[in-house]
C-alpha cells in the first residue's frame, strides 16, 4: 500500500547533496513510495546524457502515478481553488486519489495546518 508522492523539490535536494533529503529518502521504503510523471519528467530534464542513468535508477524504485481524465478534472478544481501552478495541482489531485502524503518543501502553497494530505519531512 502507498504512504507517500514524493514532489520534485524532495528529489531535486537529494540531487543536489542536501544531506536533510538524503536521509529522508534513504529511509523510505520504495514499495510504498510513489513519484508522478511530471516529478518524472522535471527530474530527468536537469540530468545531461552522461548522467540520466543514475537519476532514473533511483526514480525507476518508485511506483509511477499517472495522470488520467480524473486526475486531470480534479487538478483543474483544485488550481481553481487555491490558484496552485498546474503541476502543484497535479501533485496534489494525485495524492488526494490515491488517499497518500505529499512529500514536498513547498510550504508556500502546501501548508500542512491546512491541507491534511501534506507532509514536509525537513526544512532548510
Amino acid at each position: 500500500m502507498l504512504e507517500r508522492l514524493l514532489d520534485s523539490v524532495i528529489l531535486i535536494d537529494h540531487f543536489n547533496d542536501i544531506p536533510k533529503a538524503t536521509k529522508f529518502i534513504l529511509g523510505l521504503n520504495p514499495e510504498k513510495t510513489s513519484i508522478s510523471v511530471i516529478s518524472r519528467a522535471e527530474i530527468l530534464v536537469g540530468f545531461d546524457e552522461n548522467s540520466i542513468e543514475k537519476a532514473k535508477s533511483l526514480l525507476d524504485q518508485y511506483r509511477l502515478l499517472l495522470i488520467d481524465k480524473e486526475i486531470s478534472d480534479s487538478a483543474a478544481g483544485l488550481r481553481r481553488e487555491y490558484g496552485w501552478k498546474l503541476p502543484d495541482a497535479f501533485q496534489a489531485a494525485l495524492a488526494m486519489h490515491h488517499h497518500i502524503k505529499l512529500s514536498t518543501r513547498n510550504t508556500k502553497d502546501f501548508d500542512p495546518k491546512k491541507h491534511s494530505f501534506v507532509e514536509i519531512p525537513y526544512k532548510l
